[in-house]
């Protein structure tokens, strides 16, 4: 991990509904520097930016069509410039989402790739060699697109009909169409992605997040040579920009860092789902949850990537529906003791920290369809919209929470006992003790199948107990605990543990962390 993005917390913001600034109901760039005095104040030292680069916005912005470029509902390539001056001030970093396995089809090279003609893009795309055949057995590939172009040809397709897959190669080449990772158009592919990187680090901006980064080559059985081509790749760039910062989204955190990565997430084969998306979420009061294959997990992760990358943890994203679905807030008030007190970097995801609802049964923009629950409009204050926008509320990009007791930053502010103040506390609590930092160690005292979860954070300098019961139940916890001359509470939700020698007095719905000494 890069020393200067040492102790960061990130936080997501999807640009479409953080703040507008100029009333057409769709939030910008320019409302996102408005708030970066609020990002600052709250701790968090890193923005991962969903994109914001020229699209049709099929897939609200996963659909590129020009990666240069900043769509002009956002603004500006001098906006985006400004973001990272100023977000650089206040001593955060922004990573942009980088969208790598395909484009929009309205993209200049698609329009190209689909002519008759042979020319330069002719391949920057997958194409069979007949508009018979399809991708049906070609590992990686979501999909075909067939009889759109004057090609006598099909053409892959990464996730939406509207993202046709860009060229990397063939792991395993089993057709006469499908070509190696080194061959001359999938190497022309590669080298506009290393263009595109240093266009945006040329312009200020601190690495990137990757999407679906596993998936670039095709027939790629266990994503190696995938993993060996972003090595490739990563190696090149950093010789130029030796402290942009790479965050994939692959799921296999050993096998991300061996490809380069800084970090990687923890998703759905990791049982993130687990801590809170579940039937039976862990943070759940009635204590229905297990954090058994969660744990064993995590830790075969850790172990794999200890001192070659970290793990990231996400509070939630913009594909998955909020905690609310699942969790009161007071529950999921613990899961963020627990999220924010584990090694590894944590993502706090807009409005989780005010505990924003998610919104079902929304009608699907850009898109969007159940996710759009979770992309509303950031809730700031009493004021029209949330504060979110001036715009009449028809003209709205995603309906405001329309319940009048919605959470909103300004309320929160107000109160000490909120979640966004124990949010706060937390980041802030972090940067204090580096045991509690991402490379301090972990070490489970309690079954991870049972009630209350009790680790400690440590490192040379010192050791953190952590304790968080969100069951409604008080427990004794004896023999779990290590015997220091003493200790000292430095953070409480609920009432605190009470700790005599070698056992401690639980209490419901609580956390506690203690220095020993």
């Amino acid at each position: 991990m890069k020393t200067r993005l040492s102790n960061c917390v990130f936080y997501e913001v999807y640009p479409q509904s953080f703040k507008d600034s100029n009333a057409d109901g769709i939030g910008d760039i320019p409302g996102i520097i408005e708030k970066l005095d609020y990002i600052a104040e709250m701790g968090f030292r890193g923005i991962w930016l969903n994109p914001c680069f020229k699209s049709p916005f099929m897939d609200a912005g996963y659909d590129v069509e020009d990666f240069y470029t900043v769509a002009p509902r956002y603004g500006t390539n001098e906006d985006l410039k400004r973001l990272f001056v100023e977000a650089h001030k206040r001593g955060i970093h922004v990573l942009l989402d980088l969208v790598p396995c395909h484009t929009s089809t309205t993209c200049k090279w698609f329009l190209e790739s689909m002519k008759a003609e042979h020319n330069a893009y002719s391949g920057r795309y997958l194409w069979t060699d007949s508009i018979a055949k399809n991708f049906s057995e070609v590992k990686g590939v979501s999909g075909t697109l067939r009889g759109i172009s004057a090609r006598d040809a099909s053409c892959a397709v990464s996730y939406f009909s509207t993202q046709p897959a860009l060229n990397y190669g063939y792991a395993e080449c089993r057709e006469p169409w499908q070509h190696g990772v080194d061959s001359p158009d999938a190497v022309a592919t590669q080298q506009e992605l290393l263009n595109i990187m240093r266009f945006w680090l040329g312009m200020g901006c601190d690495g990137f997040r990757v999407d679906m980064a596993g998936f670039l080559v095709k027939n790629d059985e266990g994503r190696c040579a995938t993993a060996k081509l972003w090595k490739v790749l990563l190696e090149k760039i950093r010789e130029e920009y030796p402290d942009a910062v790479f965050v994939s989204e692959w799921g296999e955190p050993q096998k991300a860092i061996e490809a380069g990565f800084d970090m990687d997430f923890l998703l759905g084969d990791m049982h993130i789902t687990d801590l809170f998306r579940t039937e039976n979420p862990y943070f759940s009061s009635d204590a229905r949850g297990n954090l058994t294959e969660f744990w064993k997990s995590y830790m075969e992760a850790r172990a794999s990537t200890k001192g070659l990358g970290l793990i990231c943890i996400p509070s939630g994203n913009h594909d998955l529906d909020r905690y609310s679905d699942t969790m009161e807030e007071s529950e999921f008030k613990l899961a963020m003791a627990f999220l924010l007190s584990m090694p590894g970097i944590p993502f706090i995801y807009y409005g989780d920290e005010i505990g924003m609802r998610y919104m079902r049964n929304l009608v699907s923009v850009e898109g969007g369809y159940h996710r759009c629950g979770s992309r509303t409009p950031m809730q700031w204050d009493s004021s029209t919209n949330s504060g979110f926008s001036s715009a009449a509320p028809e003209k709205l990009y995603l309906p405001i929470d329309p319940d009048p007791n919605r959470p909103t930053v300004e309320a929160q502010m107000q109160g000490e006992a909120s979640l966004l103040k124990e949010v706060q506390r937390l980041i802030q609590l972090r940067k204090q003790h580096t045991a509690l930092q991402e490379h301090g160690e972990i070490e489970l005292l309690t079954d991870a199948a049972a009630y209350p979860l009790v680790y400690l954070r440590y490192n040379a300098e010192e050791r953190i107990l952590v304790v968080i019961n969100p069951a409604d139940k008080e427990y004794v916890v004896e023999a779990a605990i290590p015997t220091y001359a003493e200790s000292s509470l430095i953070f409480a939700q609920g009432r605190a543990a009470s700790i005599c020698g070698k056992k401690a007095t639980v209490y419901p719905c609580s956390a506690s962390l203690f220095v020993l000494k």
